[in-house]
């Protein structure tokens, strides 16, 4: 038994007093779940009922939610957002083998998707939902079995496996590339950066010996946007080669300047320390350990 029953409020309660909380008051809590007001109210004095802890302040105007109340109300939100999920997850794949994975939004459609279709092929008891982050989250708080993570291993309470390390180059557009292929003419060259990647065009001037020129020209939140930029002539950006592959052979872009690849981080597929992995997870990781690692 998870806890005894008298810890245990009503899914009824709980919205309730979600509601409630969010909305601010029982009339509009009511509205949105389809209640009368009265309805709510009952719901609210059951839960304190049972709980036997004062949830609710009540005045003429509205209801406000105690101190401990208001604590509550937190966990009770994550729970019935995470039971939510897991009813999706039950009515999309009825059979089981589902699991939920953050992709960064480069990498999961131009390197990942083209390779689900093998995994699938060699899966088809395992359904993939996919939803792109930018950035590292709190596995407690996001809906996700595992995630793509860029960098270093230096995100906290999960555990690694390396896919791929990725090499990136200077590209521009034809007509801004200079004849020179001293990498100091990049110097004074406007440069495209990538907002989760500050350090990017500094490491990349160090490997070069030189000191970088210090943050300027325009700034971009993905990848995607980015390289249209690049083609239409604003800038010189560094850019994953298995991302400008196709441009560079078709002559849309060209390497700025004609020096190795350099290596800014890896690729890894992270998932929580602390969660049992689920045979859905399982079958991904083996995966990707046998056919990329």
């Amino acid at each position: 038994m998870i806890a005894p029953r008298r810890f245990l409020p009503s899914i009824s309660s709980l919205l309730a007093l979600e509601a409630v909380d969010r909305l601010g008051s029982a009339s509009a809590a009511a509205e949105e779940l389809a209640l009368t007001q009265s309805a709510i109210s009952r719901q609210l004095k059951t839960m304190e009922d049972q709980l036997g802890v004062e949830l609710v302040q009540r005045d003429r105007v509205r209801l406000h939610l105690t101190p401990a109340a208001q604590e509550y109300v937190l966990t009770a939100r994550a729970a019935l957002t995470q039971l939510a999920q897991a009813s999706l997850k039950l009515k999309a794949n009825p059979t089981g083998g589902t699991f939920s994975l953050s992709i960064l939004p480069a990498f999961g459609m131009h390197w990942l998707a083209p390779r689900l279709q093998d995994f699938a092929r060699r899966h088809p008891e395992v359904s993939v939902n996919l939803s792109t982050r930018l950035k590292p989250f709190d596995f407690a708080s996001e809906p996700f079995d595992a995630a793509i993570h860029f960098g270093r291993r230096d995100w906290a309470g999960v555990d690694y496996l390396k896919i791929m390390r990725e090499e990136v180059l200077p590209v521009c557009a034809p007509d801004l590339r200079q004849s020179t292929n001293d990498p100091g003419w990049l110097r004074t060259a406007p440069l495209l950066h990538l907002d989760t990647r500050p350090d990017a065009w500094d490491r990349w001037f160090a490997v070069h010996g030189l000191a970088a020129p210090g943050l300027r020209g325009m700034l971009f939140d993905q990848f995607s946007t980015m390289i249209p930029a690049v083609a239409n002539g604003l800038g010189v950006a560094l850019l994953p080669s298995y991302l400008v592959e196709d441009d560079l052979a078709r002559g849309r872009l060209v390497t700025a300047h004609d020096g190795p690849a350099i290596s800014l981080g890896s690729y890894y597929l992270v998932w929580p320390k602390e969660r049992m992995i689920a045979p859905p997870l399982d079958s991904f990781r083996a995966w990707l350990q046998e056919a990329f690692t």
